[in-house]
This record gives structure tokens, sequence and C-alpha cells, in this order.
């Protein structure tokens, strides 16, 4: 019967503070690279606070699978590392107890924490990704925030250049303005200079009202010259000592339709994304053959070509004996041979473009098939991620025994960095086609699981783990029995 004892309540105080400290730090750091990767569409948006905070916590959700592993590995590093810098370990094996029980209260949490990540990439991933990319998507429509820079073009507003040679801080007066219009059209451009003018946005953010002083307008009349004017007036020159224009500039952000999201293998749970990966696979499937059936029987690939028919078919005088094609073809008169020459590639490359369309229809579907099986396994590779990761960790800090976060840190992030760099090539292998997506997915955990197997079987029977001495010894004993094989 399982009843929490001393050493229970000991580890579990221990590797809980530990786990929350390190969980948040290795999101934190996540996230951020997240939002590294993407700073081009959030800055210079003018974005509300609001819209920021809710883009940051979508965000944040959307990064625990790659920050829960990682979290489980250094605080299990760190927790079995101080309790056997600290000889309380040595303590505990001298007492008796296997390193087993003494994993035991962590074993089960752990197991908690795995089942829990299961539901919450089921259930939590799906709704954050989907709200995360819609805010995205809505981010990256939204005009720039307006800032005109000094000494240099401006084209944050759609069909205009506007350069500004200086501003005057206090009034915020530009001074020395000059605009170019292409809305209608390089040749028909139109440019407009002033001395001063003075820009800001309408109450509905809609618009930009710009109000320029002492300037001149300059417009190319190539238009209406082809319409029948005369050639002589090229240009129309218009002097104002004060003019308003209205430019359209929505400065709104807009949110976009989260149903656009929906099909999405991202937005969708365990139960949508099976449905849809054996419809998919069933459709391909009938695809394939009857796109195979179409060419086999109705297409070039139909017809029979025997080399020498048979007497039973050769006495029947329905049949057509086969004629050397080369041989008829040279009897032919040149453009009688030109013109069939030309028939010929015309079926032939009618025949390629029918291959390259069922390949592009059967590609699409494969690539939706293909993408929802991926997020499928998923689901169960975070899981089972974490399992690896503690008995990983907790055995090779059992062994080392140093804590802190010096080795800690720096164990972790390489073991971290060979798992995202398995991960990320079994899953590219998986998306285009070379693996089977459960080769794919499951490839770092079938890497990684062995050793963690190797460091748990070491830790626990206190085997030396960095003594080459043992590696050599049994290196030679292996050499001695395959010579005596031989």
């Amino acid at each position: 019967m399982f009843r929490i004892k001393r050493i229970d309540s000991y580890l579990f105080a221990h590797f809980i503070q530990l786990f929350f400290a390190t969980f948040f730090i290795c999101l934190f750091i996540v996230v951020m690279q997240f939002l590294w990767l993407h700073v081009d569409d959030l800055v210079g948006k003018g974005l509300p606070i609001d819209v920021l905070l809710e883009f940051f916590f979508y965000a944040a959700l959307s990064s625990v699978p790659l920050a829960l592993p990682l979290a489980i590995l250094l605080a299990s590093i760190m927790t079995f590392g101080n309790i056997g810098e600290s000889l309380e370990l040595l303590a505990m094996k001298s007492a008796g107890i296997s390193l087993f029980r003494i994993m035991r209260s962590l074993i089960f949490f752990i197991a908690l924490v795995s089942v829990g990540a299961f539901f919450f990439s089921n259930n939590v991933i799906p709704f954050a990704q989907k709200r995360m990319w819609t805010l995205m998507f809505s981010i990256r429509q939204k005009s720039p925030e307006l800032e005109i820079p000094v000494g240099e073009f401006y084209s944050g507003i759609k069909g205009m250049n506007i350069y500004v040679r200086e501003r005057d801080k206090k009034t915020g007066a530009l001074k020395n303005i000059m605009i170019y219009d292409f809305t209608n059209g390089f040749d028909n451009a139109s440019v407009t200079t002033a001395d001063s003018a003075f820009i800001k946005l309408t109450a509905d953010k809609m618009n930009l009202q710009l109000t320029m002083y002492r300037g001149e307008a300059f417009e190319n009349l190539k238009r209406q010259e082809a319409a029948g004017l005369s050639g002589n007036v090229p240009y129309r020159r218009e002097t104002f000592a004060k003019k308003e224009i209205l430019l359209d500039f929505d400065a709104n952000f807009s949110r976009m339709d989260e149903s656009l999201m929906e099909d999405q293998h991202i937005s969708k749970n365990i139960v949508k994304l099976t449905q849809d990966v054996d419809s998919s696979n069933l459709l391909r499937d009938s695809l394939r053959t009857q796109f195979s059936e179409e060419m086999t029987t109705k297409k070039y690939f139909g017809r029979v070509y025997d080399e020498r028919p048979s007497d039973e078919l050769a006495e029947r005088s329905d049949v057509p004996l086969r004629l050397d094609a080369d041989s008829l073809f040279l009897t032919l008169p040149q453009p009688v041979m030109v013109r069939t020459m030309n028939q010929a590639v015309s079926r032939a490359q009618m025949v390629l473009n029918d291959v390259q369309y069922n390949r592009a229809v059967i590609g699409e579907v494969d690539d939706y098939f293909t993408r929802h099986n991926i997020e499928w396994h998923r689901k169960f590779t975070l899981s089972f991620a974490c399992l690896i990761f503690f008995f990983i960790g907790a055995p090779l800090g059992a062994i080392v025994r140093k804590g802190g976060l010096g080795i800690s840190v720096v164990v972790s992030v390489v073991f971290f960095i060979i798992y995202y760099i398995i991960d990320t090539t079994g899953q590219k292998m998986a998306r285009e086609g070379l693996w089977y997506v459960w080769q794919g997915m499951w490839l770092s955990s079938a890497v990684l699981l062995p050793i963690g197997i190797f460091l748990t079987y070491k830790a626990a029977t206190d085997s030396a783990l960095f003594d080459l001495d043992s590696y050599k010894l049994f290196w030679e004993r292996v050499k001695l029995l395959f010579r005596r094989g031989r």
C-alpha cells in the first residue's frame, strides 16, 4: 500500500520548487525566442496594449510543449544533484533505500504531469493556437503606425512616397515636404511640394488629413492627351497657399474571423484529427485508384502491344497483325510525317498534363493527411517526452552529484538540443513523405529512451559512468569473445 513518508514529501518539496522556477524561466526564454522570430510583424503597428497582452498570453500557452520537458529535465538534474552533493543520497542508499524507492514520489508526480500534458495538448493547445494565429494574421494586415521619417522616403501609405526634409519638434510641422502620388500609375504620377504641412488621423481612423501651406502641384496629363487633348500642354501646374487632402489610411485594428482557422490541423483535438486523418486517407487512396485506372484503361497506357500475335490470334481475320511502326512511319510522305509527329507530341503533352494535374490533386490531399497525422502523433509525443526527460535527468543528477545551475544547465541544454534536432529532423522527413509519419514523430523518443534506460540502470547499480578504465575493460572482453568466436 502506498503511503506518503517523510522521504517522499522531502524530495517532492525540493523538486516542486525547482520545477516551477525552471518552468517559468524556460517558458519565458521560449516565448522570447518566438517573439523574436515575429518581431517585424509586431513593431511599428501601434497595437493596443490589450491586443499585445492577449497575443503574449496565447504565445505562452502555445510554447508549453517546448518548455515543459526542458523544465522537467533541468529540475530533476538539479534536485538529485543537490542531494547527491550534500551526501543525502549516499546516506539514503546506505540505509538500504534503492534509487527507485527514492524516486517513487517524483515518478508518480511526473506520471500525473504527463497525463495532464496530454489533456493540455489536446484541449488547450488547439484553442490557443487558433487564437494566436488569428491575431497574428490580423496584426500582419494592420497598417503600420504613421511615423514619417526625416531625410528618407516613406512608403507606408499605399500608392504614395513622401519625403520630408526636416520636422519642427515643437509644433510637429513637416518642413519642405514632397509627395509622389502613383495611384494612377507611374506614367500618370503627380508631384506635390509644400513649404510646411501637418498630418493627422481623422476621428474614425480611416483617413489621413494632410494640410499643406505654400506649395505647388504638378500632374502628368498623358492620360488626357491620349483621350484627344492637345500635346502642347502635357502637365498641369497648381499653386496654392493652403491645400487639404484626404488619404486612405485605415489605422484601426480589425480581427479576422476565427472560423477561417477551424479546418487547420493546429486547431483540432484528437477526435477531429482522427476523423480527418481517416477521411483524407480514404480520399487519397480512392483518388490514386481512380487516376491509375484512367491512365491504364482510357489513356495512352491502355493500348495493347504484343510483339508477336499467337497462332490462334493470327488465324482470326478480325485481329490485325502487329505492324512495324518505324517502317510504316518512314513510308509516309514528309508532310504527313511532320503532322504525325506533331500529333504524337501533342498527345504526349496531354498525357503529361493529366499526370501533373493528378499529381497536384493527390499531393494536396496527401499534404492535408500528413499535417493532420503529424499533429495527431504530437499529442502523445509531448507526454512521453516528459517521462523520458525525467528518467534522463534524475539518474544523471544522481551520478554527477553536482547541484546548482552550472553543470545542470549545460547538461540540460545539450540534451534538449539533441532532442530538438532529432525531433525537427523526424518531422521534416515525415512532412516530405520520406518516412512514415509515426517513424518521424517518434524518432526522438526512440533515440532518447535507450539513453534514459541506460542512465537509470547505471545510477541504480552505482556503476561508474565516467570511469574510462571500466569501458576499456569492457571493450577488451568484447574483443576476447570475438576472437574466441572466430
